[in-house]
């Protein structure tokens, strides 16, 4: 079964409100279409061809087993209450780190989720590269 990640901040394709950029919140994201798994994991990246360091994430956050999908706002902490646990992004942060690209041509950022039938144990804070060795 396919997952589907959606939004109403904003509609596919169109551009990321500034609420949601920079230091801003992350936008309220809701998951359909959920197959058993074991370790979903929220990804948020820009990548080539218009982010000129190849891959820039901007979120990576594990979610808890009761919940596949991320509310507005979620606080900038390694473990939330329910156990989620939130990863450190480009900006070498924990949690969300909203797009703020330079001047030019616009550039692309893709909500991904992660549905993995095996149990994922990263520690919290855990980078791109962690999570992908995995």
């Amino acid at each position: 079964m396919s997952l589907a990640v959606t939004t109403t901040a904003f509609s596919p394709g169109g551009a990321i409100p500034k609420g949601y950029t920079c230091d801003g919140l992350i936008p309220r994201l809701t998951c359909h279409g959920r197959s058993s798994c074991r370790s979903p994991i929220v990804r948020v990246d820009c990548r080539r061809p218009r982010c000129p360091v190849g891959t820039w994430t901007h979120c990576s956050s594990g979610i808890s087993g009761a919940k596949l999908g991320l509310p507005n706002g979620v606080p900038k902490v390694e473990t939330l209450d329910d156990g989620t646990r939130q990863g450190r992004n480009d900006f070498r942060r924990i949690g969300y780190g909203g797009p703020c690209p330079p001047p030019g041509k616009p550039h692309r950022y893709f909500f991904k989720v992660y549905a993995l039938d095996a149990k994922l144990d990263l520690r919290a804070g855990a980078n791109r590269d962690e999570l992908e060795r995995r």
